[in-house]
């Protein structure tokens, strides 16, 4: 099944509204947690905060991902309001549309992960306001980011060991009819992921991803192919994706909250 993204409802105007990602539903085909405790282990148990005490000012996706990502955002974020972009680092993919919002102070996007060097560098963040919190050791979205219109989370939801709990946290923190989109790469640190990531395929990585927001209780569950990992027309081959044979591919699993 293919869809377009819906551009924002209030900005019916925005011109990346029109543009087309590939979007089929999510459907659930577990009526009880399908998960054990094993599934989230991981490779490296020393705490997180230790891992990412260095900040590392570095991209994780490509160049032409990352500019898919910011049409994707571009088409469905508002631009109004307030949004969290949780296990967030120095750069939040944003696009300038966005990035004037936050000028114009007509949007705030509130900024949480790891390394409060990197949120202090994340300019976007302005005074949305930062928060510090290592999720794995406190799975829950705390009261000081407010209520939101949406919420952003880029190519880090595979680090979750309790990833329902979060995003049952974050739907309280959501108001009605806002949305969660969970960016979803094949890039990884292998020993931070949960090990079940690393078992299973892309497919059944975006089902298990679909599978936490239905748990937690986000529903109109879609999965949308961003980037399907091919260059497309001119654009340029980095050493990287020469060798790839491609650009990175990056999908998106998105929910909405509905009625209680």
């Amino acid at each position: 099944m293919s869809t377009s993204a819906k551009g924002p409802a209030d900005d019916s105007s925005t011109s990346a509204s029109t543009i087309n990602f590939p979007t089929r539903p999510y459907t659930p085909h577990h009526k009880i947690w399908p998960y054990t405790p094993s599934d989230f282990l991981r490779q490296d148990e020393t705490l997180d905060t230790r891992f990412y005490s260095a900040p590392r000012f570095v991209t994780h996706i490509d160049d032409p991902a990352i500019a898919s990502l910011k049409t994707y955002y571009a088409a469905t974020l508002p631009r109004r309001g307030r949004i969290l972009d949780f296990c967030s680092s120095w750069i939040s993919h944003y696009p300038p549309t966005l990035e004037d919002a936050v000028r114009k102070g007509e949007l705030e996007v509130v900024g949480m992960g790891m390394s409060g060097a990197e949120l202090e560098a994340n300019k976007i963040l302005g005074s949305g306001g930062r928060v510090v919190q290592d999720l794995n050791t406190f799975p829950r979205i705390p009261e000081s980011v407010g209520e939101i219109d949406a919420a952003t989370c880029v190519v880090s939801i595979d680090y979750l060991t309790k990833p329902v709990e979060v995003l049952e946290s974050l739907r309280e923190r959501t108001k009605e009819g806002g949305s969660v989109h969970l960016v979803v790469s094949n890039r990884c640190f292998p020993t931070k992921v949960v090990g079940r990531w690393l078992r299973i395929s892309e497919e059944e990585r975006l089902e298990m991803v679909g599978d936490y927001l239905w748990f937690a209780g986000w529903r109109g569950i879609e999965i949308v192919t961003v980037s399907d990992g091919k260059l497309e027309g001119d654009e340029p081959k980095g050493l990287m994706a020469w060798l790839r044979g491609g650009r990175d591919p990056l999908w998106v699993v998105r929910g909405s909250k509905v009625g209680d």
